[in-house]
Protein backbone atom coordinates (compact mmCIF):
# COMPACT_ATOMS: atom_id res chain seq x y z
CA UNK A 1 0.00 0.00 0.00
CA UNK A 2 1.73 3.08 -1.12
CA UNK A 3 1.21 6.08 1.58
CA UNK A 4 -0.25 9.17 0.04
CA UNK A 5 1.89 11.38 2.18
CA UNK A 6 4.67 14.22 1.61
CA UNK A 7 7.56 11.07 1.65
CA UNK A 8 7.96 11.05 -2.10
CA UNK A 9 10.43 11.04 -4.65
CA UNK A 10 12.61 13.97 -4.63
CA UNK A 11 11.57 15.99 -8.09
CA UNK A 12 8.42 16.14 -7.80
CA UNK A 13 5.99 18.55 -6.21
CA UNK A 14 5.57 18.77 -2.28
CA UNK A 15 2.30 16.43 -1.94
CA UNK A 16 -0.98 18.06 -0.63
CA UNK A 17 -3.41 15.51 0.59
CA UNK A 18 -3.02 15.30 4.39
CA UNK A 19 -4.66 12.55 5.88
CA UNK A 20 -5.31 10.72 2.55
CA UNK A 21 -4.64 6.87 2.60
CA UNK A 22 -3.22 5.12 -0.61
CA UNK A 23 -2.73 1.86 -1.76
CA UNK A 24 -0.96 -0.81 -4.05
CA UNK A 25 -3.22 -3.62 -3.25
CA UNK A 26 -6.63 -4.58 -1.48
CA UNK A 27 -8.32 -7.79 -1.62
CA UNK A 28 -11.61 -9.34 -0.47
CA UNK A 29 -12.72 -12.43 -2.59
CA UNK A 30 -9.07 -13.52 -4.12
CA UNK A 31 -7.14 -16.08 -1.93
CA UNK A 32 -3.08 -14.78 -1.84
CA UNK A 33 -0.90 -16.41 -4.11
CA UNK A 34 1.38 -19.12 -2.59
CA UNK A 35 5.13 -17.60 -2.34
CA UNK A 36 5.92 -20.69 -4.40
CA UNK A 37 3.39 -18.81 -7.54
CA UNK A 38 4.66 -15.44 -6.68
CA UNK A 39 8.12 -16.81 -7.46
CA UNK A 40 7.40 -18.98 -10.51
CA UNK A 41 9.86 -18.21 -13.17
CA UNK A 42 8.71 -18.34 -16.66
CA UNK A 43 9.68 -20.79 -19.13
CA UNK A 44 12.54 -19.72 -21.30
CA UNK A 45 14.69 -22.28 -22.47
CA UNK A 46 17.36 -24.08 -19.70
CA UNK A 47 20.39 -22.57 -20.61
CA UNK A 48 18.97 -19.22 -21.50
CA UNK A 49 17.41 -19.41 -17.88
CA UNK A 50 20.50 -20.18 -16.75
CA UNK A 51 22.38 -17.76 -18.47
CA UNK A 52 20.11 -14.86 -17.65
CA UNK A 53 19.65 -14.45 -21.71
CA UNK A 54 17.03 -14.20 -24.12
CA UNK A 55 16.95 -17.78 -26.01
CA UNK A 56 17.19 -16.25 -29.82
CA UNK A 57 15.72 -19.70 -31.30
CA UNK A 58 12.22 -19.01 -29.74
CA UNK A 59 9.97 -18.03 -31.75
CA UNK A 60 6.85 -16.88 -29.12
CA UNK A 61 6.11 -13.53 -28.51
CA UNK A 62 8.30 -11.49 -26.44
CA UNK A 63 7.51 -10.20 -22.44
CA UNK A 64 8.75 -6.92 -23.41
CA UNK A 65 6.40 -6.01 -26.10
CA UNK A 66 3.10 -7.78 -23.67
CA UNK A 67 4.64 -5.27 -21.06
CA UNK A 68 4.91 -2.24 -23.44
CA UNK A 69 1.55 -2.83 -24.89
CA UNK A 70 0.04 -2.77 -21.44
CA UNK A 71 1.58 0.06 -20.33
CA UNK A 72 -0.02 1.86 -23.10
CA UNK A 73 -3.54 0.82 -22.64
CA UNK A 74 -5.28 3.73 -21.05
CA UNK A 75 -8.83 2.82 -20.51
CA UNK A 76 -8.55 1.52 -16.49
CA UNK A 77 -10.20 -2.09 -16.57
CA UNK A 78 -8.72 -3.02 -20.11
CA UNK A 79 -5.31 -1.76 -18.57
CA UNK A 80 -6.35 -4.14 -15.87
CA UNK A 81 -6.94 -7.18 -17.63
CA UNK A 82 -4.17 -6.69 -19.67
CA UNK A 83 -1.69 -6.41 -16.88
CA UNK A 84 -3.42 -9.44 -15.96
CA UNK A 85 -3.20 -11.75 -19.08
CA UNK A 86 0.79 -10.62 -19.67
CA UNK A 87 1.42 -12.60 -15.96
CA UNK A 88 -0.84 -15.09 -16.74
CA UNK A 89 0.69 -15.99 -20.46
CA UNK A 90 4.14 -15.38 -18.63
CA UNK A 91 3.32 -17.85 -15.78
CA UNK A 92 1.88 -20.53 -18.71
CA UNK A 93 5.10 -20.10 -20.94
CA UNK A 94 3.62 -18.18 -23.55
CA UNK A 95 5.57 -15.87 -24.03
CA UNK A 96 9.53 -15.28 -24.13
CA UNK A 97 12.38 -14.10 -21.78
CA UNK A 98 13.01 -11.46 -24.36
CA UNK A 99 12.89 -7.68 -24.46
CA UNK A 100 12.64 -6.04 -28.07
CA UNK A 101 10.99 -2.78 -27.46
CA UNK A 102 12.12 0.08 -24.96
CA UNK A 103 9.38 0.75 -22.28
CA UNK A 104 7.62 4.38 -22.91
CA UNK A 105 8.77 7.40 -20.83
CA UNK A 106 5.38 7.75 -19.86
CA UNK A 107 2.17 5.16 -19.59
CA UNK A 108 -0.95 5.75 -21.39
CA UNK A 109 -3.55 7.63 -18.98
CA UNK A 110 -7.66 7.48 -19.52
CA UNK A 111 -8.77 10.80 -20.05
CA UNK A 112 -9.99 10.82 -16.50
CA UNK A 113 -9.74 11.37 -13.82
CA UNK A 114 -8.09 15.06 -14.07
CA UNK A 115 -4.54 15.19 -13.01
CA UNK A 116 -3.70 18.07 -10.33
CA UNK A 117 -0.52 19.14 -9.29
CA UNK A 118 -0.74 17.60 -5.41
CA UNK A 119 0.34 20.88 -3.72
CA UNK A 120 -3.60 21.59 -5.72
CA UNK A 121 -5.52 18.43 -4.07
CA UNK A 122 -8.66 19.03 -2.29
CA UNK A 123 -7.86 17.72 1.66
CA UNK A 124 -10.42 15.03 2.33
CA UNK A 125 -11.38 14.51 6.14
CA UNK A 126 -11.63 11.24 7.83
CA UNK A 127 -15.16 11.01 8.59
CA UNK A 128 -17.74 8.92 7.54
CA UNK A 129 -19.75 10.89 5.43
CA UNK A 130 -20.62 9.46 2.06
CA UNK A 131 -18.82 12.80 0.57
CA UNK A 132 -15.57 11.34 2.60
CA UNK A 133 -16.25 7.65 2.00
CA UNK A 134 -16.13 8.05 -1.84
CA UNK A 135 -12.75 10.46 -1.24
CA UNK A 136 -11.14 7.64 0.21
CA UNK A 137 -12.26 4.94 -1.69
CA UNK A 138 -11.46 6.88 -5.07
CA UNK A 139 -7.73 7.88 -3.44
CA UNK A 140 -6.92 4.06 -2.82
CA UNK A 141 -8.65 3.35 -6.53
CA UNK A 142 -5.78 6.03 -8.77
CA UNK A 143 -2.74 4.77 -6.39
CA UNK A 144 -3.58 1.50 -7.18
CA UNK A 145 -3.92 1.95 -11.10
CA UNK A 146 -0.75 3.65 -10.98
CA UNK A 147 1.12 1.10 -8.96
CA UNK A 148 0.02 -0.89 -12.23
CA UNK A 149 2.18 0.82 -13.95
CA UNK A 150 4.69 1.29 -11.74
CA UNK A 151 4.87 -2.59 -11.15
CA UNK A 152 4.68 -3.19 -15.38
CA UNK A 153 7.74 -1.19 -15.69
CA UNK A 154 9.31 -2.57 -13.15
CA UNK A 155 9.50 -5.95 -15.11
CA UNK A 156 9.89 -4.17 -18.21
CA UNK A 157 12.53 -2.11 -18.25
CA UNK A 158 15.07 -3.45 -15.91
CA UNK A 159 13.83 -7.12 -16.57
CA UNK A 160 16.40 -8.13 -19.37
CA UNK A 161 18.97 -6.63 -16.56
CA UNK A 162 17.62 -8.83 -13.61
CA UNK A 163 16.81 -11.81 -15.08
CA UNK A 164 13.49 -13.80 -15.56
CA UNK A 165 13.30 -14.38 -11.62
CA UNK A 166 12.77 -10.55 -11.79
CA UNK A 167 10.15 -10.54 -14.49
CA UNK A 168 8.39 -13.04 -12.98
CA UNK A 169 8.34 -11.72 -9.38
CA UNK A 170 7.18 -8.42 -10.52
CA UNK A 171 4.56 -9.13 -13.25
CA UNK A 172 3.17 -10.97 -10.27
CA UNK A 173 2.97 -7.46 -8.12
CA UNK A 174 1.49 -6.22 -11.58
CA UNK A 175 -0.99 -8.78 -11.65
CA UNK A 176 -1.89 -7.93 -7.83
CA UNK A 177 -2.56 -4.57 -8.70
CA UNK A 178 -4.86 -5.13 -11.20
CA UNK A 179 -7.13 -7.40 -9.66
CA UNK A 180 -6.82 -4.87 -6.54
CA UNK A 181 -7.71 -1.83 -8.43
CA UNK A 182 -10.48 -4.05 -10.00
CA UNK A 183 -11.98 -4.94 -6.07
CA UNK A 184 -11.67 -1.45 -5.46
CA UNK A 185 -13.17 0.11 -8.86
CA UNK A 186 -16.27 -2.16 -7.67
CA UNK A 187 -16.12 -0.45 -4.26
CA UNK A 188 -16.64 2.77 -5.73
CA UNK A 189 -19.25 1.84 -7.84
CA UNK A 190 -21.44 0.22 -4.81
CA UNK A 191 -21.23 3.50 -3.08
CA UNK A 192 -22.33 5.71 -5.72
CA UNK A 193 -19.57 6.31 -7.66
CA UNK A 194 -16.50 5.45 -9.99
CA UNK A 195 -13.17 5.86 -10.81
CA UNK A 196 -12.26 9.32 -12.90
CA UNK A 197 -15.50 10.94 -10.70
CA UNK A 198 -12.75 13.17 -8.76
CA UNK A 199 -9.43 14.90 -9.63
CA UNK A 200 -6.21 12.77 -8.56
CA UNK A 201 -2.32 13.58 -8.88
CA UNK A 202 0.84 11.97 -10.62
CA UNK A 203 3.13 12.17 -7.35
CA UNK A 204 3.65 8.23 -7.35
CA UNK A 205 4.70 8.10 -11.39
CA UNK A 206 7.41 10.98 -10.50
CA UNK A 207 8.98 8.33 -8.77
CA UNK A 208 9.59 6.12 -11.78
CA UNK A 209 10.85 8.60 -14.12
CA UNK A 210 13.28 9.55 -11.24
CA UNK A 211 14.62 6.28 -11.03
CA UNK A 212 14.34 5.20 -14.30
CA UNK A 213 17.90 5.37 -15.16
CA UNK A 214 18.99 2.53 -12.21
CA UNK A 215 17.42 -0.29 -11.12
CA UNK A 216 18.58 -0.49 -7.58
CA UNK A 217 17.50 3.33 -7.12
CA UNK A 218 13.47 2.30 -8.49
CA UNK A 219 13.69 -0.63 -5.88
CA UNK A 220 15.23 1.32 -3.32
CA UNK A 221 12.23 4.15 -3.62
CA UNK A 222 9.50 2.00 -4.86
CA UNK A 223 8.83 -1.01 -2.57
CA UNK A 224 11.11 -0.23 -0.12
CA UNK A 225 9.70 3.16 0.75
CA UNK A 226 6.45 4.32 -1.04
CA UNK A 227 4.97 0.41 -0.54
CA UNK A 228 6.85 -0.39 2.66
CA UNK A 229 4.72 2.83 4.08
CA UNK A 230 1.45 1.34 3.20
CA UNK A 231 2.61 -1.64 5.72
CA UNK A 232 2.57 1.49 8.84
CA UNK A 233 -0.48 3.13 7.90
CA UNK A 234 -3.29 0.45 6.32
CA UNK A 235 -3.81 -1.13 9.76
CA UNK A 236 -5.22 2.11 11.03
CA UNK A 237 -7.36 2.98 8.06
CA UNK A 238 -8.95 -0.74 8.33
CA UNK A 239 -9.56 -0.26 11.79
CA UNK A 240 -11.11 2.81 11.15
CA UNK A 241 -13.44 1.63 7.89
CA UNK A 242 -14.41 -1.26 10.36
CA UNK A 243 -15.47 1.19 13.03
CA UNK A 244 -17.88 2.98 10.12
CA UNK A 245 -19.48 -0.64 9.87
CA UNK A 246 -17.78 -1.28 6.48
CA UNK A 247 -16.67 -4.90 6.84
CA UNK A 248 -16.22 -5.41 3.22
CA UNK A 249 -14.04 -2.72 2.85
CA UNK A 250 -11.94 -3.73 5.92
CA UNK A 251 -11.49 -7.15 4.01
CA UNK A 252 -10.31 -5.29 1.14
CA UNK A 253 -7.27 -3.27 2.95
CA UNK A 254 -6.61 -6.57 5.41
CA UNK A 255 -5.80 -7.71 1.61
CA UNK A 256 -3.67 -4.74 0.73
CA UNK A 257 -2.03 -5.39 3.94
CA UNK A 258 -1.38 -9.20 2.83
CA UNK A 259 -0.11 -8.49 -0.54
CA UNK A 260 2.38 -5.80 0.24
CA UNK A 261 4.03 -7.82 2.97
CA UNK A 262 4.97 -10.18 -0.12
CA UNK A 263 5.47 -6.97 -2.73
CA UNK A 264 7.94 -5.70 -0.12
CA UNK A 265 9.47 -8.81 0.38
CA UNK A 266 10.05 -8.85 -3.44
CA UNK A 267 11.49 -5.50 -3.70
CA UNK A 268 14.04 -6.05 -0.51
CA UNK A 269 14.82 -9.40 -1.75
CA UNK A 270 15.99 -8.16 -5.16
CA UNK A 271 18.09 -5.25 -3.78
CA UNK A 272 19.63 -6.85 -1.46
CA UNK A 273 20.80 -8.97 -4.75
CA UNK A 274 21.69 -6.00 -6.73
CA UNK A 275 23.34 -4.75 -3.90
CA UNK A 276 25.49 -7.67 -3.82
CA UNK A 277 26.19 -7.89 -7.41
CA UNK A 278 27.70 -4.23 -6.96
CA UNK A 279 30.11 -5.12 -4.06
CA UNK A 280 27.98 -2.65 -1.82
CA UNK A 281 26.58 -2.93 1.66
CA UNK A 282 22.67 -3.17 0.98
CA UNK A 283 21.96 -1.19 3.69
CA UNK A 284 24.31 1.51 3.29
CA UNK A 285 23.49 1.66 -0.28
CA UNK A 286 19.81 1.65 0.48
CA UNK A 287 20.31 4.99 2.92
CA UNK A 288 22.11 6.89 0.34
CA UNK A 289 19.65 6.36 -2.79
CA UNK A 290 16.69 7.20 0.24
CA UNK A 291 18.52 9.90 0.85
CA UNK A 292 19.15 11.41 -2.99
CA UNK A 293 15.72 10.21 -4.02
CA UNK A 294 13.21 10.78 -1.79
CA UNK A 295 12.27 13.99 -0.36
CA UNK A 296 11.49 14.52 3.67
CA UNK A 297 12.37 12.40 6.51
CA UNK A 298 10.85 8.57 6.80
CA UNK A 299 7.97 9.36 9.64
CA UNK A 300 6.90 6.84 12.50
CA UNK A 301 5.19 5.17 13.17
CA UNK A 302 6.53 2.09 11.63
CA UNK A 303 4.93 -1.41 11.40
CA UNK A 304 8.13 -3.12 12.48
CA UNK A 305 6.74 -6.55 12.46
CA UNK A 306 5.07 -6.52 8.90
CA UNK A 307 8.44 -4.38 7.93
CA UNK A 308 10.49 -7.31 9.05
CA UNK A 309 8.50 -9.96 7.77
CA UNK A 310 8.87 -8.20 4.17
CA UNK A 311 12.68 -8.50 4.74
CA UNK A 312 13.17 -4.53 5.72
CA UNK A 313 14.28 -4.80 9.38
CA UNK A 314 14.34 -1.60 11.54
CA UNK A 315 18.08 -1.12 11.54
CA UNK A 316 17.80 0.33 8.01
CA UNK A 317 15.14 3.08 8.59
CA UNK A 318 15.47 3.61 11.60
CA UNK A 319 18.91 6.06 11.55
CA UNK A 320 17.23 8.00 8.96
CA UNK A 321 13.84 8.72 10.28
Amino acid sequence: MFRDDPVQSKNSEAQGGRGQVGATTAGMLIRPRSQANAAADGPPSAAATKAGLPDAADDRPGVGDAIRAALLTAEPQRKSMAARAVARDWRLGRLAFRFDSDMPDEPARPARPELLPPTQMPKRGRGGSEKNRIALWHALAHIEFAAIDLALDMAGRFGAQMGPRFTSDFLTVAADEAMHFALIERKLRVIGSQYGALPAHDGLWQAARDTKHDVAARLAVVPMVLEARGLDVTPAARDRVRAQGDESGARILQRILDDEIRHVAAGARHFIMEATRRSEDAEKLWQTLVARYVSGALKPPFNDSARLAAGLPRHFYAGIA
